[in-house]
């Protein structure tokens, strides 16, 4: 018998995207397959019954692995991909295994020598990226900024001065509730010139991709509460 494979499928960055922004690949997955991997299986739900209203969604077999979730992969994955049973990963927002959990799952496939099948969709890293207008041949994504003050101000500081010693853009994402300190916090203790791209509620439609200069940015009131967001710095 021919072992599974693990899908990795793109999910909808923002609630109001429809299917057009994913692949019909993603589709006939969903159609086929009967376990997955999630981060949150309620808002999972919800995702396959937007793709797929016809699967019966109480035959699928949901193992969450979210920030607090233990998932066994021997005991829990691999008999399963031993017997022919693919499995897909899906996030809560955008490309699996990016800024989430899942890239353990991946590392223990790979132990196991297990098939591992990226399906392309979007991803809010990328795709601000590459609206920002800053350097796409030369950048680091840094996930989440400290949240004490002081140590986020020596963190900003010190990747202000990497971005422009080694022209290479720096990429933040933070949770929604405290993008208006991180905002706030770039204000604070970049230098004037230094540019910054706030790239909001990507793929909706209410989508925001603006780079100014710090001192640009001073001079305009902005409100960023709980809207997804991502930051870059050059």
């Amino acid at each position: 018998m021919h072992k599974g494979r693990i899908y990795l499928i793109p999910n909808f960055i923002t609630s109001d995207s429809d299917k057009s922004n994913l692949s019909t690949e993603v589709e006939k997955l969903i159609f086929q397959i009967n376990i997955f991997i999630v981060e949150n299986i309620r808002s999972a739900r919800r995702f396959i019954r937007k793709i797929d209203k016809e699967k019966n969604i109480d035959k699928i077999l949901f193992f969450e692995y979210g920030k607090h979730n233990n998932l066994n992969f021997e005991n829990d994955i691999l008999k399963l991909i031993l017997n022919g049973k693919s499995i897909g990963i899906i996030s809560e927002s955008g490309l699996p295994c990016v800024a989430d959990p899942g890239a353990k799952i991946i590392e223990y496939a790979h132990e196991f020598d297990i098939e591992v099948v990226p399906i392309p969709g979007p991803n809010s890293i990328i795709l601000a990226l590459i609206s920002s207008g800053m350097n796409g041949q030369n950048f680091a994504f840094n996930g989440y900024l400290p949240i004490n003050k002081k140590e986020r101000k020596i963190k900003i500081i010190e990747l202000e001065k990497k971005a422009k010693k080694e022209n290479q853009t720096q990429i933040f994402i933070e949770t929604a509730y405290r993008n208006n300190q991180v905002f706030t916090a770039f204000l604070e203790n970049c230098n004037l010139n230094t540019k910054l791209c706030i790239a909001m509620n990507i793929t909706s439609k209410n989508q925001f991709i603006k780079t100014k200069s710090i001192i640009e940015w001073k001079n305009l009131k902005f409100d960023l509460n709980k809207i997804p967001c991502v930051f870059l710095i050059q």
